[in-house]
């Protein structure tokens, strides 16, 4: 009887301590977080689509409550509207930023690049960029396997059959990023999304010199830099045979796509201008 009662004892007495180690053991390691983590997340879209530069939804509630004000902190996917539930949550003002979209910088369809084979193989953009320099002539210009197709969340982005170029559906981007990831010959970048979507941008990414880069694509850029004397505002600079426009000091008057002697600087979403209206009706009186 007595053996029973030392073994109970014993086992109630090891039991006790070691439920106080345990104890301080959680309390010495314990991880304090803020409740208002979780408010912050519900609110948020739950995309984890990384756009934000955090990992996750979870990363991105936690760096802006840690944050001392939401100032560079923007959720691509909820906007100014989610943005503005994060701010009542943490008392904090929310800092406007400039809406964004991904842009694809490549006007090499079919008629402006020339296939010259045939590429039989795993329908990837980064497998086909390790093994040879794609279909055309261009080995700076899309490879068309759809990449960036795959990597959005938001089926924000699709190959266009009749070009075989990716073509953005700007009212479904969300500026995430995950395309601009995802292409091995980062052709498209977030640029500023513009006043009525309107924007000016290179739709030419070939570094060649511009007799090379003339022949395996008519509609790319030659490195001239028309464009750069042209802009007043000095938003375009020409470098390693390529013109670049500054879309934070673009004021899209579109002097340099006038002067563009390939067409590579498109100008979207802008009304025609009056001269191009009068000879349009001019054209139709003449017929």
């Amino acid at each position: 009887m007595n053996l029973i009662l030392i073994a109970i004892l014993s086992l109630g007495a090891i039991g006790a301590i070691s439920a106080i180690i345990l104890y301080l053991v959680a309390q010495k390691f314990k991880i304090y977080e803020d409740p208002r983590n979780a408010l912050v997340t519900e609110v948020l879209p739950g995309a984890n689509c990384g756009g934000c530069g955090y990992p996750g939804c979870q990363g991105f509630a936690d760096a802006c409550v840690k944050s001392e004000s939401l100032e560079g902190m923007m959720c691509p996917v909820g906007g100014t509207v989610v943005m503005s539930k994060v701010a009542n949550i943490l008392g904090k003002e929310i800092v406007s930023t400039t809406p964004m979209i991904a842009t694809v910088k490549c006007n090499g369809n079919c008629i402006n690049r020339v296939r010259t084979n045939i590429y039989n193989g795993a329908a990837s953009c980064a497998i086909v960029s390790t093994l040879y320099a794609g279909e055309t002539g261009c080995s700076f210009g899309c490879l068309g396997c759809g990449d960036c197709v795959n990597a959005c969340q938001f089926d924000a982005i699709h190959i266009n059959p009749e070009t075989l170029l990716p073509e953005v559906d700007e009212e479904k981007c969300t500026a995430c990023g995950a395309c601009v990831k995802a292409c091995p010959k980062m052709i498209i970048e977030l640029r500023k999304k513009g006043p009525k979507s309107r924007r000016i941008f290179v739709s030419c990414v070939n570094k060649d010199k511009g007799s090379i880069a003339r022949k395996v694509c008519t509609a790319a850029c030659i490195g001239c830099g028309k464009c750069e004397k042209t802009c007043p505002f000095g938003a375009i600079t020409v470098e390693n045979n390529l013109a670049y426009i500054d879309d934070n000091k673009c004021r899209l008057c579109r002097k340099c796509v006038e002067v563009c002697p390939t067409g590579a600087i498109l100008s979207l979403n802008f009304p025609p201008k009056k001269s191009d209206t009068a000879s349009l009706i001019a054209k139709d009186s003449n017929a």
